[in-house]
């Protein structure tokens, strides 16, 4: 046995499978796959394989499980709970899926896509584009993630409110398991109705069960209306109450409703280059409006103006701004997304990705805001996110001048007070991140003992040999 915890034969057959040219074992080429995006995991790992086919998965898996070795599943390395970070002080060995990329096919009359799960998320955006349809998922990273990863953690992204996430924006998969057999479930069906529904064990499931490497994607016709508005607002009650109206004379044309504090809009302007202010006073809350149809430009624009009017006769709105080109809904839009990357120039920043029913985030804001504040005076609260889909981003930036390693330290207190608040209001401390290995044993804490057997008895059936991403999710 070598070093690094595994013989430099197994090496030696695991590179055999997918040749040289694509097992990384320099330090040099290992050092980006082993951190995680936030820097808060570390790991290590001895080999990082790029098999070019699921044939090549399927013979790393039978080999990883006749060697007892670990497995860590890898796509765009963009994951904020290190659900793809392999172990510290281990031999986990990584499998990238990043050569294998490809479009396999889009079927504009049935509105699907089949891609590799190594496909990027803004590559299969374009794909459904140049056959004028619409693949709606949007995330921050989408230049970077991919669609194995975005199905591991049952990504969720902007467009939820209207689509839904991954888990409503997938019909089939195909699946390495960790014995190396290969699950064909691509299916192309809307209504399959036979039997258990395998392919949400794995979507969500954070690479424990299985490898996605090739899925079945919805697409929608091309939104030919679309306006984005940014509207000023006193409070988070104002905001839902916005929320409402916006709902009632749009229905499933409202296709975002993104809330934002004005610490976060302060900061977005401060530290992201290009981002700007786009009401002339500060308010102390923000919303996005997001408005697609299907049959015109004027539909939108009369809908948005509509709810800005009634916005503003029913005491909701204070100021708005109507995004009146392409460029500046993109502005708009980019200042939304930017607003995580903002908080980095701003210290240290402890974060919390939880949803609670949309009714209760006002009083979930205000109660937690009261708690933070009672433990930690002078930390700067970013609580942004989904509003129509109750997913808040609840992030604490440091108090000014304050040392941050003594900020972070206080990581999990602040989470105790967070997450206990969102369980009180039947909420749930992972909306769309994942458990990883950040949330994994609060996750064994808050619930309940049966449920937590299951998962544990699903995770053995399907990984006899505790391969496939130890210590991910559940601990066996």
């Amino acid at each position: 046995m070598s070093s690094t915890g595994i013989s430099a034969d197994i090496v030696d057959r695991f590179t055999a499978i997918v040749g040289e040219k694509y097992a990384l074992r320099s330090e040099a080429d290992l050092a980006p796959h082993l951190i995680e995006n936030r820097g808060l995991y570390h790991g290590s790992s001895p080999l990082l394989l790029r098999p070019g086919t699921v044939g090549e998965v399927s013979a790393i898996m039978k080999l990883a499980t006749e060697t007892g070795t670990a497995i860590v599943p890898q796509t765009g390395n963009t994951g904020l709970v290190g659900g793809q970070t392999p172990r510290e002080g281990k031999a986990d060995v990584i499998l990238s899926l990043e050569r294998m990329n490809r479009i396999r096919d889009v079927d504009p009359v049935a509105n699907v896509l089949v891609a590799d799960g190594g496909a990027i998320l803004a590559e299969v955006q374009k794909a459904a584009e140049a056959h004028g349809r619409l693949f709606p998922l949007s995330l921050g990273s989408e230049g970077s993630c991919r669609i194995g990863g975005n199905l591991s953690t049952n990504a969720g992204g902007t467009a939820v409110l209207a689509y839904g996430n991954m888990r409503q924006l997938c019909l089939g998969l195909e699946v390495v398991l960790p014995t190396g057999e290969i699950w064909d479930g691509l299916r192309r069906l809307k209504k399959d109705n036979t039997g258990y529904d395998l392919r949400d064990l794995f979507i969500g499931a954070e690479g424990t069960l299985g490898i996605i490497t090739g899925a079945v994607l919805k697409l929608f016709p091309q939104p030919l209306g679309h306006q984005v508005a940014f509207a000023g607002l006193s409070s988070v009650e104002d905001a839902l109450a916005f929320f409402n109206l916006a709902s009632s004379l749009c229905g499933t044309s409202l296709t975002g409703f993104e809330l934002m504090p004005r610490f976060g809009v302060e900061i977005t302007v401060r530290n992201i280059d290009g981002v700007r202010d786009p009401l002339e006073t500060p308010h102390d809350w923000y919303v996005l409006v997001d408005i697609s149809t299907s049959d015109s430009a004027e539909t939108a624009e009369r809908m948005m103006n509509a709810v800005l009017e009634q916005g503003f006769e029913a005491g909701l709105v204070q100021d708005a701004a109507i995004a009146s080109s392409v460029a500046q809904q993109k502005a708009l839009w980019h200042m939304r997304e930017s607003m995580s990357d903002a908080q980095k120039p701003e210290g240290g920043s402890i974060k919390h990705d939880v949803s609670v029913p949309v009714s209760k985030i006002p009083h979930f804001m205000k109660e937690a805001g009261e708690a933070v504040m009672a433990a930690m005076p002078g930390a700067r609260i970013c609580a942004f996110g989904h509003m129509g889909d109750g997913n808040i981003h609840y992030n604490i930036s440091q108090p000014v001048g304050a040392d941050k390693d003594a900020f972070i330290a206080r990581w999990h207190e602040m989470n105790r007070i967070v997450h206990g608040l969102v369980l009180a209001h039947s909420g749930s401390i992972s909306a769309e991140h994942g458990i990883g290995q950040l949330k994994r044993d609060e996750l064994a804490s808050v619930r309940p003992a049966i449920e937590m057997e299951l998962m544990r008895r699903i995770k053995r059936a399907f990984d006899p040999a505790g391969i496939m991403n130890p210590d991910k999710v559940v601990s066996l």
